[in-house]
């Protein structure tokens, strides 16, 4: 459904429910307006009887009166004379019959049926001098009432007609000028397609100020979009630039091995080349790992002790560790860690700076020691080492992608991986100062609700 339709469902309906709310009242003033009007001209027509009924002597009524009756109202109007003693003076014979005695001097206005129609009666009494006769005189003035409701009908088809045409003409208004209104929507949309697909840049044209929220937000969502292809273009450059070094010595070990025939030689440029292909392998992983960090939103979170999995991962590294024959320990804190964490990713984590520590912290480093323990409302895990270390000062460039503050081997992901895992999981990883060495603490939040 088109805006411009929707705005004009919206806008039209209550305006048609309060248009025959508008014309229900006006039927009713209506009515109401009619009978103020009959009744007043039957009290017309009473009173200008009765004048002429005391200034004739009971004789008949004057022309200009019979010509008023006649026109009273828009309708015949009936009428019916009587003089003192009951003495029928002028009018129709036989009235309608009064319902009940009326007051001297005070007109009475009721319902009756003449010469079977429903009539409205006005029946009025007063004291009059007919010759040489005193007494009462009654004069008793009726109308149809299908006139009064044909008039009543009349006067509320003429409202029902003004609304109906006011509102033919602001459902015109309102289509039109909705239509009007859009106008800057509709020349937004056309500059938006008419943009080329390289073309990220912001929306600087005029719009209304209902239009420019819309216009901010698109702008902001081009911005990220912008943001997001500049970084997948760099990390695609580095990735590459990365990946050539590994492969190059990957290919150049696997050119030089069916030349040698030395066994021992051969065997030696076996080793490189395996010790290539899974530091090419390693890389990879890494890689994936960090793109999946950046833009895959989905984590598989349970709830677990941070010191079981930091058990379960210094049982697959013990092995390592241990054939570079340097002291590796365990050390588990005495309560119990609940996390909601993604136990892949944490161990990912936890691995990354553990051969961290086995590349970069020299050779005379001796120990590698992982602890688990309680810091307040966090729950940390500590990777310590006593090798060479890292300046605090160069904390920033250490977890930097691609960045290495030693040449040597290595990808300069681990820490920037490490980095990634802990935002996702809103825990944070600091570099804390040690006498010697280095230690990297990963602090998670407690899980504060059992489950």
């Amino acid at each position: 459904m088109s805006l411009r339709l929707r705005l004009f469902l919206v806008i039209l309906p209550p305006l048609l429910v309060v248009s025959v709310l508008l014309g229900l009242w006006r039927f009713e003033e209506a009515q109401r307006t009619s009978e103020e009007l009959f009744d007043r001209s039957l009290l017309a027509a009473a009173l200008a009887i009765s004048r002429d009924v005391a200034i004739s002597g009971g004789d008949a009524l004057s022309p200009s009166t019979r010509s008023f009756i006649s026109d009273a109202g828009g309708g015949e109007v009936f009428y019916h004379v009587t003089g003192p003693a009951g003495i029928y003076v002028t009018g129709y014979a036989y009235p309608p019959r009064a319902l009940e005695n009326n007051a001297q001097d005070q007109p009475n206005y009721y319902i009756a049926t003449y010469r079977g129609e429903e009539m409205r009666v006005l029946r009025m009494i007063e004291d009059r001098t007919i010759g040489n006769l005193s007494g009462e005189t009654v004069v008793t003035v009726w109308q149809r009432m299908s006139d009064r409701q044909a008039f009543a009908r009349e006067l509320a088809l003429r409202a029902f007609a003004l609304m109906a045409g006011l509102m033919v003409t602001l459902a015109l208004v309102i289509w039109f000028g909705v239509q009007i209104g859009l106008r800057p929507l509709n020349d937004l949309q056309q500059a938006i397609q008419q943009r080329s697909p390289d073309d990220l840049g912001g929306i600087r044209r005029s719009v209304p100020k209902e239009v420019s929220g819309i216009v901010s937000t698109l702008n902001r969502l081009f911005g990220q979009v912008r943001d997001n292809i500049e970084a997948h273009q760099t990390f695609i450059s580095d990735a590459a630039h990365q990946l050539r070094n590994p492969v190059s010595a990957l290919l150049a070990v696997a050119e030089t091995l069916p030349n040698v025939t030395d066994e021992t030689e051969r065997a030696a440029r076996q080793s490189e080349l395996i010790t290539a292909a899974r530091n090419s392998a390693r890389l990879t992983d890494q890689l994936l790992s960090l793109e999946q960090l950046r833009y895959d939103a989905r984590l598989q979170v349970s709830r677990v002790d941070l010191s079981d999995i930091t058990q379960e991962v210094c049982l697959g590294l013990a092995p390592t560790i241990l054939s570079r024959n340097l002291d590796f320990a365990f050390e588990p804190g005495p309560e119990a860690l609940p996390v909601d964490v993604d136990k892949v990713l944490v161990g990912e984590a936890l691995t990354n700076l553990v051969e961290n520590a086995l590349r970069h912290g020299g050779s005379e480093m001796t120990r590698i020691t992982v602890r688990t323990n309680l810091l307040g409302e966090e729950a940390a895990i500590e990777v310590q080492d006593d090798g060479e270390g890292i300046p605090l000062e160069q904390a920033e460039a250490a977890f930097r992608r691609f960045s290495q503050l030693h040449s040597g081997e290595g990808t300069g992901l681990g820490l920037a991986i490490v980095e990634q895992v802990m935002q996702r999981h809103t825990g944070t990883v600091r570099l804390c100062p040690v006498h010697k060495g280095t230690l990297i603490r990963l602090a998670f939040p407690l899980s504060s609700l059992e489950r």
